[in-house]
C-alpha cells in the first residue's frame, strides 16, 4: 500500500497545457478556457492527475504570455474569471489538480505598475523596478539580456535606464522593495483563495542581481557565443559553451537573496492546505535546507542530451538522487513549451514510435513526479515554420538575425535556424482530429500558429482514441498501470546492472511490492543478466512479443521496455 503521509503531488502525473494551442471553443483560432473545459473528460480518461497551466493572464503577448499586464485577471481571448472558476471546479470534480504559472521576475511594460513607474523619477512606484543612470552615453553596465542585446533600455522621458533580463518589454521587478513582495504575494493569495493547487514558478533564478551592478570582464559577445554554440542542438552538452554562458550572466542569475523570497513565498502557500510550489530550475538548493522553499525542482539534466542513452540516464539518476537532501522529492520531465517535443528530440527518425513508448515508460517509472506536455500522447512532433511572417516567438526572429550576422547564412538558411532555435515549433495547436485544421479550430479560420500537416496521417486524438495499439492507447494504459502499482509512484529506487551498456535496469520497491524495470535503449537485441534479483512475471511490455521468462537471463528486443515482478 502507498504511504498515506506522501502528498498528492508526489504521486501525481502532471500534464502541461499551453492554453493558446490546446482547444479553441469560439472559433477565433486560439485555444481558450471553454476549450479546456470541453477536454477535461479526455484528460481524466487519459489518466493524468494534475494540470500545469501556462500563463492565462492578460498580456500583450510579446513573450507568448510570459509578459503579464494583470496578475489577477484572465486574458480576454481565453475567457473570463468566471470561466476560469468553472474550469477549476470541473477539474477538481474529476479529481484533477490545477497549478498555475507564476511569473515573479518581471511584468509587461504595459502593466499599470510599470506605466506608473516610468511616468516620473519621483513616482511612488519608481522603485518597484530597477532604474539606473547611465555612464555618460552608455548603459549602467555591460550586461546582456538573455534574449539578445543590452539588458538596459533607455527611457528618454526620465533620462534613465531600466533593467530587463528578458525582452525590453519585460522590465524586471525590484524584489528588494517590500511593497513588490507584498503585491506579488497578494496576487498568489488571490488564486489560492479561488482554489488553485499551487504554482509553477517561472525563471526563479533571475529575481536578483549582484549588488553594485559590476561590469562583466570583457569576454565573448553574444554573436561569438552563438557562433560557438551553432554546432550543437543542446548547449548544455558543450562545457566550453556553458562556461562562457555562465561568465556572461554570472551577476544576473542565482544570487543568494532569492532563497529568502522562496522561503517567504513558501510561508504564504503553507497557510493553505496541501498546495505545491514547483520551480523552473534544476538547482537543488531551491528545496531549502529544512524543506522550507520549493516542493519540486526539475531534473532538467535528464533531458539535456542529444541522445537519450542508457548510460546517460544511469549517470543522471546516480548523480541526481545522491545529491538531493533527505527531505527532497525528485521531479522528471522530457519536454515542455520551451524545448523540442520529445518525439522529435529523442527519436532517431526510424524508430520514433517505439522510442516514444520506451521514453514514457522510463519517465513514469523513474523515482519522482513526472511531467508531460500536451500533444506528447499522440506523438506530436516539431514543425519548422519556413515563413518568417508566421513566426510568433520573437526568439525566432532574433536567431534568424543572429545567424545572418554571425554565420554568414543566406536568407533561407537563416530563417530555418530561426525556426529551429525558436519555440514556435513545439507550440503548434493540439491535433484533435483529421478534419480541417486538425479539429483545433473551424474550417476557414486561420489558427494562431500553423498546424502540423501530419494530423492527416493519424497524428490526432480521434484517429487514435479507440485503438488500444495506438500511442494514445499506450499512454492511457501505462498511466493507469502506474496508478495501480504504488511502487512505481512512491517506491525506493535501486540501480541494477543488466550486463549491457545499452540496457537500463532498476528496481522500485515498497514494503509490499518490488518491481523491476528493464529498458533496451538501442536498436540491437540484447542478452541480459541481472546483477541481483529476478523477474518471475512480466507485468507490462512495450513489445507484443514479450516472453515471461523466469530467472535472471532473458533476451530483450530493440527499444523494448519491460516491467516485471519477482513474485
Amino acid at each position: 500500500m502507498s504511504n498515506p503521509q506522501l502528498k498528492w503531488w508526489q504521486k501525481a502525473v502532471f500534464y502541461q497545457i499551453y492554453p493558446r494551442s490546446f482547444a479553441d471553443s469560439n472559433g477565433d483560432g486560439m485555444g481558450d478556457l471553454g476549450g479546456m473545459i470541453s477536454k477535461l473528460d479526455y484528460l481524466k480518461d487519459l489518466g493524468i492527475d494534475a494540470i500545469w497551466l501556462s500563463p492565462h493572464y492578460p498580456s500583450p503577448y510579446i513573450d507568448c504570455g510570459y509578459d503579464i499586464s494583470d496578475y489577477c485577471g484572465v486574458a480576454p481571448e481565453y475567457g473570463t474569471l468566471d470561466q476560469f472558476q468553472q474550469f477549476l471546479d470541473r477539474a477538481h470534480a474529476r479529481g484533477i489538480k490545477v497549478v498555475l504559472d507564476l511569473v515573479l521576475n518581471h511584468t509587461s511594460d504595459k502593466h499599470p505598475w510599470f506605466i506608473e513607474s516610468r511616468s516620473s523619477v519621483s513616482n511612488l512606484k519608481r522603485d518597484w523596478y530597477i532604474w539606473k543612470k547611465g555612464k555618460g552615453k552608455n548603459p549602467p553596465n555591460n550586461w546582456f539580456s538573455a534574449f539578445g542585446g543590452s539588458a538596459w533600455e533607455y527611457d528618454a522621458a526620465t533620462g534613465e535606464y531600466y533593467y530587463h533580463y528578458f525582452f525590453k518589454e519585460q522590465p524586471d521587478l525590484n524584489w528588494h522593495n517590500p511593497q513588490v513582495r507584498k503585491a506579488m504575494f497578494d496576487a498568489a493569495r488571490f488564486w489560492l483563495d479561488l482554489g488553485v493547487d499551487g504554482f509553477r514558478l517561472d525563471a526563479v533564478g533571475t529575481l536578483f542581481e549582484k549588488d553594485g551592478y559590476p561590469d562583466n570582464r570583457e569576454g565573448l559577445s553574444q554573436e561569438d557565443l552563438f557562433k560557438m554554440a551553432s554546432h550543437v542542438n543542446v548547449p548544455e552538452e558543450d562545457p566550453v559553451v556553458m562556461k562562457y554562458w555562465m561568465e556572461m550572466f554570472q551577476y544576473q542569475v542565482d544570487q543568494p537573496e532569492v532563497h529568502t523570497v522562496m522561503r517567504e513565498l513558501r510561508a504564504v502557500v503553507d497557510a493553505y492546505e496541501d498546495r505545491v510550489l514547483i520551480g523552473e530550475t534544476d538547482d537543488i538548493q531551491f528545496y531549502g535546507e529544512k524543506d522550507d522553499e520549493l516542493h519540486l525542482v526539475f531534473n532538467f539534466p535528464l533531458m539535456q542530451t542529444q541522445v537519450l542513452s542508457a548510460q546517460h540516464v544511469r549517470e543522471n539518476q546516480k548523480k541526481r538522487l545522491a545529491a538531493l537532501p533527505g527531505h527532497a522529492w525528485p521531479c522528471n520531465t522530457m519536454g515542455n513549451h520551451d524545448s523540442p517535443r520529445v518525439y522529435s528530440a529523442f527519436g532517431d527518425g526510424i524508430h520514433n514510435d517505439r522510442q516514444a513508448r520506451l521514453h514514457l515508460l522510463m519517465l513514469l517509472c523513474l523515482m519522482g513526479t513526472p511531467f508531460l506536455y500536451n500533444g506528447e500522447e499522440i506523438g506530436m512532433s516539431d514543425l519548422l515554420i519556413d515563413d518568417p511572417a508566421r513566426f510568433r516567438d520573437p526568439l525566432s526572429q532574433l536567431y534568424r538575425d543572429l545567424a545572418k550576422r554571425a554565420l554568414d547564412c543566406d536568407d533561407h538558411q537563416a530563417v530555418m535556424i530561426g525556426a529551429m532555435r525558436g519555440r514556435d515549433r513545439n507550440r503548434t495547436p493540439m491535433q484533435w482530429s483529421g478534419e480541417v485544421n486538425g479539429g483545433f479550430c473551424p474550417a476557414g479560420v486561420e489558427p494562431w500558429l500553423p498546424i502540423n500537416p501530419d494530423f492527416t496521417s493519424g497524428v490526432n486524438v480521434q484517429h487514435q482514441l479507440d485503438d488500444p495499439g495506438s500511442l494514445l492507447g499506450y499512454y492511457r494504459t501505462l498511466l493507469h498501470f502506474r496508478k495501480a502499482h504504488p511502487a512505481l509512484q512512491t517506491g525506493d529506487y535501486e540501480a541494477i546492472d543488466a550486463g549491457r551498456l545499452d540496457v537500463l535496469c532498476f528496481c522500485r520497491k515498497t514494503n509490499d511490492e518490488e518491481i523491476y524495470i528493464i529498458m533496451n535503449l538501442s536498436a540491437d537485441q540484447q542478452e541480459i543478466k541481472l546483477s541481483k534479483g529476478e523477474i518471475r512475471k512480466v507485468l507490462f511490455s512495450t513489445s507484443e512479443n514479450a516472453v515471461a521468462d523466469a530467472g535472471r537471463v532473458r533476451t530483450i528486443e530493440p527499444y523494448e521496455g519491460i516491467i516485471g515482478s519477482s513474485s
